[in-house]
């Protein structure tokens, strides 16, 4: 009982910067994870008959640079998270906030989007909010790379561009994936 009411309290007290900072995380992993398990429940559909049974040989290219690209750029978003964590350079709420609504509040709608569309036997209807929440993205992206990210050591920057570039090419090989099928 006591251990029990330890965690509660521990979990309670977890200040909001923390809350924040573990919610960008959980948007930095979650996409490739789920994305995965999504094509490898999903039953037989136009395209995505290489999946049942599995023929790696037979998946279109577009998902190895999916998986390629948005690897590496999980790889540095994780980085990323881990040199703040380490104290490297504070990172201010207001900059938290941002990250927050380009991850969560662009990212999550693109990936639902996203989701919708790679299993959907027409998958151009889907493709439409798709594309205006990636450009919604791309926008709180860029606001938040220009108006917080001066300060950043030559490391950092390139974990941002990993990040960033990466999801990008990753994007764009699943946008040439779902136009194809």
């Amino acid at each position: 009982m006591r251990a029990m009411r330890s965690a509660t309290d521990t979990a309670s007290t977890t200040p909001p910067r923390d809350r924040v900072g573990l919610a960008n995380l959980a948007a930095v992993l979650a996409p490739g994870a789920v994305f995965a398990l999504l094509l490898a429940t999903t039953g037989v559909r136009p395209g995505l008959e290489w999946l049942h049974p599995l023929d790696l040989a037979a998946a279109p290219t577009e998902l190895w640079f999916i998986a390629l690209f948005g690897g590496a750029a999980t790889v540095c978003g994780l980085l990323d998270w881990r040199y703040h964590r380490a104290g490297h350079r504070v990172v201010p709420r207001a900059e938290q906030r941002a990250e927050c609504v380009a991850l969560v509040g662009g990212g999550v709608p693109l990936f639902v989007l996203m989701c919708g569309a790679s299993v959907a036997t027409a998958p151009r209807p889907w493709l439409l909010g798709a594309v205006a929440v990636a450009l919604f993205t791309a926008g709180a992206i860029v606001f938040d790379e220009t108006r917080f990210h001066r300060r950043c050591s030559r490391y950092e920057t390139l974990l941002h561009r990993g990040l960033v570039g990466g999801n990008g090419l990753a994007w764009l090989a699943w946008l040439s994936w779902c136009l194809e099928r």
